[in-house]
C-alpha cells in the first residue's frame, strides 16, 4: 500500500484520492544491475514474443473483420451523473500509405462539442496485442476512452485495430498513419501511446524516433522488436510507464523488466522517476485482478504527459464503473476482438 501511495505521489499526484482500488504492488524506478542482452530468446525465459512469422495476406484486413465492436462501456450513467458529458464518437477507416496500402479501422472518442470547446492538442492512441481489437486489456481502452475525452483535459482518444495484427513493422505504419491523421484533421500535436502485449513493440518502436510522442505506456508487453525502441525512448528522456503481472502465463514479467533496464542503457540523465516499472503480484496477462487500479494510473500518466492535470471536479470521471468485475471485463474484450490470435486474459 505504501509502495503504490510512493509511485502516485512522485508521478500522479492527482490521484492520491483513489485509496480503494489501490492493488498490491511493487514498483521501480531505475534498475539495480544492467540491462541483459538484446537476444529475446534469452535462457529459461517464457516466451517473449507474440509476432507472427506467417506471409502478410495479399488483401489488408484484420484477422476476423469486426461488425459491431464496442463504442461505449455498458454503463455512462456515473459519467452522466457527475456533470461532465460522454464523448462523440467516431468510427474511423484511416488509409495507410506504405507498400500494402488498406485502411486501418479505429473507433475515435472526442470531447464533446469539440467546436466551441477545443480539444486537447495531445491525443492518445491505444493499440492491443497480437490478435488487433479495440477494446485492449480487460477492457480498459474502453473505459479510458470514455473518461479521457470527458475529463476536464479534454483528451482525443483513438482505439486502433491493425490491418495486420501481429506484424510490427505494418503495426507501426498503422499507428503512424493515425498520427497523421490526427494532425491533419484536428490540428493534434503531441502523441502518448499505449500498448497491451504484442502492442508494446509498434508503441516503442515509434515513439522511440518520433518527436510527436510525449510518452508511452504498456500493460505486459513483448521485449521482441521492442527493445531498441526502448533504449530511444531513454536517449529521448520520453517518460514511459510499464506495467505487468507477475501471474502472467502468456509473456513474462521479466519482458517489461528487460524494457524497464533498455530504457536506463539510453537514458543520461538524472531524473530516475520517468520511467515507472508497476509489477502486479498474481495477476494475469490482461491485469484482470487490477483492472481498475491500472485504468486510474494510465489515466493519470496520459493526462500528465499532455500536460494538464486531473481537476477536482474530475475524479468522479476516473472512478467511475462504467465496467464491473473481471467476468464483464473479459466478455467485453471478447467482442472488440482482443481475444484473437495468439492473446489471452492469462
Amino acid at each position: 500500500m505504501k509502495r503504490l501511495q510512493r509511485l502516485i505521489t512522485n508521478r500522479l499526484p492527482n490521484f492520491t484520492k483513489f485509496k480503494k482500488h489501490r492493488p498490491a504492488i511493487t514498483t521501480q524506478a531505475k534498475p539495480t544491475s544492467a540491462a541483459p542482452n538484446t537476444n529475446t530468446n534469452t535462457t529459461n525465459m517464457p516466451t517473449t514474443d507474440l509476432t507472427t512469422s506467417s506471409p502478410i495476406p495479399s488483401k489488408p484486413t484484420t484477422p476476423a473483420p469486426l461488425t459491431n465492436p464496442p463504442a461505449f462501456p455498458p454503463r455512462t450513467e456515473p459519467i452522466d451523473a457527475s456533470g461532465h458529458s460522454p464523448p462523440t464518437i467516431q468510427p474511423l477507416s484511416i488509409p495507410v500509405t506504405d507498400s500494402h496500402g488498406g485502411s486501418a479501422p479505429g473507433i475515435l472518442h472526442l470531447p464533446n462539442d469539440i467546436a466551441s470547446q477545443p480539444a486537447s492538442k495531445t491525443a492518445a492512441i491505444l493499440l492491443s496485442g497480437a490478435g488487433g481489437g479495440t477494446t485492449g486489456p480487460s477492457a480498459l481502452y474502453l473505459s479510458l476512452a470514455t473518461k479521457l475525452p470527458s475529463l476536464s483535459a479534454r483528451i482525443p482518444t483513438l482505439r486502433l485495430d491493425y490491418r495486420f495484427a501481429a506484424r510490427t513493422k505494418p503495426c507501426v505504419n498503422d499507428a503512424r498513419a493515425a498520427m497523421d491523421y490526427m494532425a491533419e484533421t484536428y490540428g493534434t500535436e503531441k502523441f502518448v501511446l499505449v500498448g497491451w502485449s504484442f502492442g508494446g513493440a509498434p508503441v516503442f518502436s515509434l515513439a522511440g524516433r518520433d518527436e510527436r510522442v510525449v510518452g508511452a505506456a504498456t500493460v505486459a508487453s513483448q521485449t521482441a522488436d521492442a527493445l531498441t525502441g526502448a533504449r530511444e525512448c531513454g536517449r529521448r528522456a520520453l517518460p514511459v510507464l510499464l506495467m505487468h503481472g507477475t501471474g502472467d502465463k502468456t509473456l513474462s514479467p521479466r519482458c517489461s523488466r528487460y524494457l524497464h533496464e533498455a530504457w536506463f542503457e539510453g537514458y543520461r540523465g538524472e531524473d530516475e522517476t520517468l520511467a515507472k516499472m508497476v509489477m502486479f503480484e498474481g495477476d494475469d496477462h490482461a491485469l484482470s485482478r487490477n483492472a481498475k487500479g491500472v485504468e486510474e494510473m494510465m489515466a493519470g500518466f496520459i493526462v500528465e504527459c499532455a500536460g494538464k492535470r486531473v481537476g477536482d471536479g474530475d475524479e468522479s470521471v476516473v472512478g467511475a464503473d462504467v465496467l464491473r468485475g473481471q467476468e464483464e471485463r473479459v466478455e467485453t474484450m471478447k467482442k472488440g476482438g482482443d481475444l484473437r490470435g495468439k492473446e489471452s486474459v492469462e
